[in-house]
């Protein structure tokens, strides 16, 4: 196993998946089904639902790394706080740290270590297959952002707009979003962003999509969306810094490392797109020219 310093459970029992045995996979299933709730319950409890012994448990719960299962609770416990934490919760967290360091260093360093944790966890065959399905123009691609990611997904979407067709912008308005399932066919892509304080109308928009046959792709969080369960593809990316509000650099730079990846798998096309695009926008004289 890679040295990766893993930020949840989670992704301790996927790194961890294939070495299990039976018994310990048939848990580790049950911990991830409705996760983190399923393994908060009692030693006892966590065992008979999984159709399990409690040593299995015990065992499983040493297996990732604890000393024991209370030590894997309290591990769910605070991963369970820091995902519904609201800003002044978050500003409290980081305002009680004696660090003295200016804020624009204390910052750029947490972005950085963001951006290199993330870096060591995003499977490059994943990153891969995404932008496989990105790049299919056989089927079409939606993108849909939260409250404070749709900011993200306008950007995304201006950008795969220009490289590729039938390209839609979810409207964040969720009451409208029947209409646009209404036109989402078997095989398309719904690229779903969704951060903690976790949207209940994302996680269901990802669950009806994946029902009929679109491929989700979620851009999300280290704790990760719930709408994991509908996804084809997780990005789970860090976003925590001294603020009240979370980071929307890695985010980004995946978006961009997307952005570039796809443009780059069917150039051609893109070109001839862009070149269009450049005349339209000549006819239309929306730039300035200076020659």
């Amino acid at each position: 196993m890679p040295d990766i310093e893993f930020e949840t459970v989670s992704q301790r029992i996927r790194a961890l998946f294939e070495s299990l045995t039976r018994a310990e996979r048939q848990l580790a299933n049950r911990m991830l089904e409705n996760y983190p709730v399923s393994s908060m319950g009692s030693i006892t409890t966590v065992a008979e639902e999984a159709g399990v012994s409690a040593p299995t448990v015990a065992r499983m719960a040493r297996k990732l790394g604890f000393s024991g299962f209370p030590d894997l609770q309290a591990a769910l416990r605070r991963e369970l706080e820091a995902a519904i934490s609201d800003p002044i919760t978050k500003h409290d967290h980081w305002a009680s740290d004696a660090d003295t360091t200016h804020i624009l260093y204390r910052f750029t360093e947490s972005v950085l270590d963001n951006l290199r944790n993330s870096l060591k966890q995003i499977d490059i065959e994943a990153f891969d297959r995404t932008v496989s399905l990105l790049s299919d123009r056989r089927h079409a691609l939606h993108i849909v952002g939260g409250r404070i990611t749709r900011s993200l997904a306008d950007y995304f979407f201006t950008h795969m707009q220009v490289i590729r067709p039938d390209v839609t912008l979810v409207a964040s308005n969720s009451n409208s979003w029947p209409h646009y399932l209404l036109n989402m066919q078997e095989g398309d892509v719904l690229v779903v962003f969704d951060i903690r304080r976790y949207e209940h109308n994302i996680v269901r928009l990802a669950e009806v999509a994946q029902s009929r046959g679109v491929s989700v792709v979620l851009i999300t969080d280290q704790w990760g969306s719930p709408a994991s369960k509908h996804s084809t593809v997780t990005f789970n990316l860090r976003i925590e810094v001294p603020s009240a509000w979370d980071s929307s650099v890695v985010p980004m730079t995946l978006v961009e490392s997307l952005i570039a990846a796809v443009q780059a798998d069917c150039w051609e096309e893109t070109k001839a797109r862009m070149k269009t695009l450049e005349d339209l926008f000549d006819h239309t004289k929306l730039f300035r020219k200076f020659l």
